[in-house]
């Protein structure tokens, strides 16, 4: 999660405008509507898996907990990932376990 907070940081010290509406962007589709924050995070961590994404699952996995995802949605949502995404998936679940994990 630190680094994923470091490009952040990074990205809005030297490209303001760009990373402002990314940002405003990210807000505004994750934001609760017809589909709930909660959801969409799910969605966004099953994405993130079948991408294998690394950074993005952990962060995708800690913000669909904090939106109060259990832990048996979370890997639940992570299985749906691993039936489109095939064994790669299956094996970055191990980060989606660690970051359940660490952040309890």
């Amino acid at each position: 999660m630190k680094e994923v907070q470091e490009i952040m940081k990074y990205s809005g010290n030297k490209l303001p405008a760009q990373f402002g509406a990314f940002g405003g962007f990210n807000q505004s589709v994750l934001a609760d509507g017809k589909i709930s924050h909660k959801v969409k995070e799910l969605i966004a961590l099953a994405l993130s898996l079948a991408s294998t994404c690394e950074w993005c699952i952990t962060y995708h996995t800690i913000e669909a907990k904090k939106s109060g995802a259990s832990d048996e949605e979370i890997l639940e949502a992570g299985f749906v990932a691993v039936l489109m995404g095939g064994s790669p998936a299956l094996m970055h679940m191990n980060i989606v376990k660690d970051a359940l994990e660490e952040n309890k």
